[in-house]
């Protein structure tokens, strides 16, 4: 019976790899798809990031992550703070692992 499943998923393997594409997606292949950001209706900082992201995606990458890094660091500090005004200090927490 293991026999019979190994070779049924072997079958069905072999079957999955050597049937054409156009079967599986039902038409030829798409061209280039061109992603760009409407900035029609924007203005100020999303204008700005929305001419980033069509103009040169690289920096508009590492404005990301920067923005996100600077975000995620004031949350961070943020609810350090504000739990350290409620009483609950994290600081001389001991870690036991």
């Amino acid at each position: 019976m293991k026999a019979f499943f190994y070779r049924l998923f072997a079958f069905v393997s072999v079957v999955y790899l050597l049937v054409p594409e156009t079967v599986w997606a039902g038409g030829p292949k798409a061209k280039l798809l061109v992603h760009v950001c409407d900035t029609r209706g924007l203005s100020g900082v999303l204008l700005y990031f929305g001419n980033m992201y069509n103009e040169n995606l690289l920096m508009f990458g590492i404005w990301t992550v920067v923005v996100i890094t600077a975000m995620g660091s004031a949350l961070g500090f943020g609810m350090d703070f504000l739990m350290a005004r409620t009483g609950l200090d994290l600081t001389s927490r001991e870690l036991h692992e």
